[in-house]
């Protein structure tokens, strides 16, 4: 069987590596089946999209998928399903809390709940033996017909046995390789989609789990070996979770591996001698998410009891060891008010990240704060038929209007051009400063 992978574009070219294809792609690869990836650009129309699947004569084709995702990706999927009959499998965050309503779809025909593996496995092993899929068949996938949401299979153990990511199926270029080191995240951030997972797999089996170091800096040698490998993307949500098992992988890495490296972290996981033993590793840049410059609002509904004095100590001493810094905030989330927008912004001067990210909040369904908006009335009943970018607010707040928040992403906008002429437009003319300026608004896809 030939399972083709679609990389479906949204509001901008997607930016995510395609890790969990790449994982299932590896995995059954080892059963014997073949496995591409095709991206969809913008401006592919499912017609198109049609001649290329022909080309390529897949037997299924399948799409991992964010709510932000969702909305073309159906699109898409629906137009396929006009022009030509073939099985569609689709997982991910979205379909996996939304599993309902994404069978519902006449292109869709299975949805994958929780991990895709073994899953994929057994649904590619079942069409090859002509056996129907229906409720109950599968354990982690729903079908159109299924009553209720399929029962979840224990979380693949132990992860040393996964084969590496099929980086053909990756868009990696210039030595730069993505690695993740662990699955799952125990921290309880109501807007974020992890915990979601951990609350999927209860009483099933313990959804957070690490690669040993062997197994990880195997990988790392293999592609070293290869002769690419100039640059490492941890892909973990946290990379700094468990400092206790992260020193020695560190203090391996730097004396086997030596490439630089960046991470995401979380401000109250770091102090001033892990982020020393990261910068002498090879760390060269840390995401930190800040989402609001509000501690109230942190700690009471983003779950997230860091400080602003954490914060800027951390963001300070990565600063500090030479290492970029990048701060993501999110504008417009339930019960938030102008004040704690404001600051924001506040915070956002003290911290005086190297780079920032700004996203105007979507709630994803499954989350804590999704539930928070459907039973506050700020969800509208459409909201699945409803875009979901980066720059506008779906929700109906009584005291936020979509305006005050598009305001607000105007004057991050602002900062993070003024931010990029600080840094790269010092000494151009007026006229070449302009220039710098389109470049990067077309490249942030901000303009």
């Amino acid at each position: 069987m030939k399972v083709l992978f679609l990389e479906i574009d949204t509001e901008r070219e997607w930016a995510m590596v395609a890790a969990g294809p790449a994982y299932i792609g590896a995995y059954v690869r080892q059963y014997g089946h073949e496995v591409a990836m095709m991206h969809i650009p913008l401006d592919m129309t499912s017609e198109q999209a049609v001649i290329a699947i022909q080309q390529e004569n897949p037997d299924i084709l399948a799409s991992s998928l964010t709510s932000r995702q969702w909305g073309r990706a159906r699109s898409i999927y629906n137009g396929i399903r006009n022009l030509i009959t073939i099985p569609v499998i689709v997982g991910g965050p979205h379909p996996t809390f939304v599993s309902e309503a994404v069978v519902a779809e006449p292109g869709i025909d299975y949805a994958c709940l929780g991990e895709g593996e073994a899953p994929m496995l057994d649904v590619l092993t079942a069409l090859e033996a002509g056996q129907p899929i229906e409720h109950g068949t599968i354990p982690n996938i729903r079908v159109s017909s299924s009553p209720t949401a399929p029962e979840i299979r224990d979380p693949f153990e132990p992860l040393d046995a996964l084969p590496f990511m099929a980086r053909d199926l990756l868009e990696e270029y210039d030595g730069v390789h993505h690695l993740a080191t662990q699955r799952g995240c125990p921290f309880p951030c109501t807007y974020c989609a992890v915990p979601n997972y951990n609350r999927l797999y209860k009483g099933i089996g313990n959804f957070g789990r690490k690669r040993s170091h062997e197994n990880i800096l195997e990988e790392l040698h293999t592609l070293q070996e290869a002769g690419a490998l100039y640059y490492v993307i941890f892909l973990d949500d946290t990379f700094t979770i468990h400092p206790s098992w992260l020193k020695p992988l560190l203090e391996r890495y730097r004396d086997e591996i030596g490439v630089p490296f960046s991470i995401h972290a979380r401000a109250d996981t770091v102090n001033p001698p892990l982020l020393e033993l990261l910068a002498s590793a090879g760390c060269r840049h840390i995401t930190y998410g800040v989402e609001s410059g509000s501690y109230h609002y942190r700690k009471e509904v983003l779950k997230r009891p860091m400080t602003n004095e954490q914060l800027i100590r951390a963001f300070h001493w990565s600063h500090d060891l030479g290492m970029l810094v990048t701060a993501n905030y999110m504008l417009g989330m339930p019960g938030e008010t102008k004040a704690d927008l404001e600051q924001t912004l506040i915070l956002h001067e003290a911290l005086q990240p190297t780079d920032f990210g700004y996203f105007v909040f979507y709630p994803y369904p499954g989350t804590k704060l999704f539930y928070v908006c459907q039973q506050a009335g700020y969800l509208p009943p459409n909201y699945l038929e409803l875009p979901a970018t980066h720059r506008l607010s779906i929700l109906n707040y009584p005291d936020l209007s979509a305006e005050d928040i598009a305001t607000y992403y105007d004057r991050f906008t602002q900062l993070r051009e003024q931010n990029y002429l600080q840094q790269f437009g010092t000494g151009l003319t007026a006229s070449q400063q302009a220039s710098l300026l389109e470049e990067f608004r077309q490249s942030a896809a901000i303009g």
